[in-house]
């Protein structure tokens, strides 16, 4: 799980970099190109179903471990059949009590990006994405796509928010544990990765939720 959680690190850091162009580049010259490279190019053709597979084995490993965690903690005392519950709290942080129930957020919220957003790109399509974006080639308007998604859809926009709340939660315990289960992690490096892990926190939250959160913003002034 912990090597799982890493690569998926490493795809969200490409993402967060596609998407802040939205914010770079209101033309979505830089976006679009961004987009149809991502779509159209073959190593990431083979790169997308190894991102699936990552994901689907993190949350297999996660649904094993936090099964076996909860078994745990129920002590069965006295031959009574009664089962008292351990002190989850003691020790530990709500984020890592929870991670979870957080992967479950992230998970609903994935779901709904690539209904809306990846599927559409790859598979379907949309009007919007056949709006000129004056570039040359088959380049689609991935840029008007997302953003009158999220000027039309209030709501999107908070989901997006929930979302990168949830991922950034989730990466702030997740980023030290991975680490600590590679055996890469002692009392000196225990505090080296929690920093990091509140650096990788804010980015991925802070990006995430500002970008959406920008593009309404932009379109209200």
């Amino acid at each position: 799980m912990s090597i799982s959680g890493i690569f998926l690190i490493l795809f969200l850091i490409v993402h967060l970099t596609v998407n802040s162009m939205i914010v770079f580049d209101d033309s979505g010259a830089l976006f679009n190109q961004a987009a149809h490279f991502m779509a159209t190019d073959p190593i990431i053709g083979v790169i997308e179903p190894i991102l699936a597979i990552g994901l689907i084995v993190h949350f297999l490993f996660a649904s094993i471990i936090t099964f076996k965690n909860q078994r745990k903690r129920d002590v069965n005392y006295a031959g009574l059949g009664r089962y008292k519950k351990l002190d989850a709290a003691a020790g530990s942080n709500w984020p890592s009590r929870n991670m979870y129930i957080l992967g479950g957020l992230i998970l609903i919220f994935l779901v709904i990006h690539l209904i809306n957003f990846f599927w559409k790109m790859k598979f379907t399509g949309d009007p919007l994405l056949h709006t000129p974006t004056g570039l040359e080639g088959d380049v689609e308007n991935a840029y008007n796509l997302v953003t009158t998604k999220f000027i039309e859809w209030k709501w999107l926009v908070g989901i997006y928010v929930v979302g990168a709340l949830a991922l950034g939660l989730h990466l702030y315990h997740g980023v030290w544990s991975a680490f600590q289960t590679l055996g890469w992690s002692n009392r000196k490096w225990r505090d080296i990765w929690n920093v990091i892990g509140l650096i990788i926190t804010i980015l991925f939250a802070g990006g995430f939720a500002f970008i959406p959160l920008f593009v309404m913003i932009q379109s209200m002034v």
